[in-house]
């Protein structure tokens, strides 16, 4: 006898929701013809299989926190906010200004919001969901009503431009949101706000995507600097192998639990990570080109700030309006996971 058919369950009421987005760009541009005149590469070779025609540099002497205060002032004005309200400081980053104190702390001093509990999280590319996901917890608990998440990058002081498997994907940039209870909202539809969120990782293959020296297990020395191993190492063959089937995974679980379909997304926003691995997962996922935002062309992989920058561009372009149904996902380095389903 066949199994009766599942049931669909009733999208729940969202508990938090974001208020307002904004980026921040650096000026900086490293072009594919830059890199043809430092590494052996071309434009074409680039383009082929990453996507990627440039990517965006820091200023000298900017840091991290600088770019995130910049993408957090422009959210709290989008929000129509001021830092004094908030009630945490969240920022997701795998490039801090130091390893202690937090960027999050020194993001804080800049915005003029004191004793603001502040800390950062390092989830690799996925980071900025995961942080999404511990601002929606505090606020659905009623520990905090207004949270702060960035994601900031400075990741071009972390690549070897000697090496073309990796000094052609990464850039800099800051993307950041400010969350809020739900709460009753006035006109008609589906209340706004976070739909799903799940985060998850396996640290069997921690190794794929990794800055080796630096930390505890390999301190900085005269032998880490020679061997260059200050600069982020992957393995991108098996990142690529690893990361479609958990974004289709991901997507389809997180529809499942919100009891809504596929077709239903109107905006789909990838980690801006290659643009094959995104090709690869709306094909399995049917998600026509239409619904899927791009700017990887422009900014290449930033990592935790890929999918906040994203999501502000959206916004402010129009892709992203009042009542629409948008899922994010990230896939990277730890090797880490995340999805957020929300509705605009």
């Amino acid at each position: 006898m066949p199994p009766p058919p599942r049931q669909k369950k009733a999208p729940a009421f969202p508990s938090a929701r974001i208020l307002g987005a904004g980026c921040h760009i650096p000026e900086g541009v490293i072009t594919n013809a830059d890199l043809e005149k430092m590494v052996d590469t071309t434009d074409e070779w680039i383009v082929t299989r990453s996507g990627i025609r440039e990517r965006r540099r820091a200023a000298p002497g900017q840091a991290t926190s600088d770019l995130a205060v910049l993408a957090a002032r422009q959210a709290l004005a989008t929000a129509g906010l001021e830092a004094a309200c908030l009630d945490r400081i969240i920022v997701a980053t795998s490039t801090p200004d130091n390893l202690f104190p937090s960027t999050a702390c020194r993001v804080q001093h800049a915005l003029g919001a004191p004793q603001v509990m502040s800390f950062d999280i390092s989830a690799a590319c996925s980071g900025f969901v995961y942080a999404c996901e511990l601002a929606t917890q505090a606020i659905t608990a009623g520990a905090a009503r207004r949270v702060l998440v960035a994601g900031a990058e400075t990741l071009t002081r972390f690549v070897d431009y000697g090496d073309r498997g990796t000094c052609i994907l990464f850039g800099d940039g800051a993307g950041a949101v400010v969350m809020g209870p739900a709460g009753p909202e006035g006109g008609k539809g589906p209340p706004a706000g976070v739909l799903d969120i799940r985060c998850g990782a396996d640290g069997a293959d921690a190794g794929l995507i990794t800055l080796p020296a630096g930390g505890s297990r390999q301190p900085a020395s005269p032998e880490t600097v020679a061997a260059r191993r200050h600069f982020v190492h992957m393995d991108g063959r098996a990142v690529y192998r690893e990361a479609i089937p958990r974004i289709v995974a991901l997507a389809t679980e997180s529809m499942e639990r919100s009891g809504l379909a596929l077709e239903d997304i109107d905006l789909f926003i990838p980690h801006q990570m290659n643009q094959r691995i995104i090709e690869g997962a709306a094909s399995r996922l049917k998600i026509p080109s239409g619904k899927i935002f791009v700017n990887l062309d422009r900014y290449g992989n930033t990592s935790a700030a890929t999918i906040p920058i994203a999501l502000a561009e959206a916004v402010r372009e129009g892709r992203l309006r009042r009542g629409q149904l948008a899922m994010a996902i990230a896939f990277g380095g730890g090797l880490t996971w995340a999805g957020l389903l929300m509705r605009w």
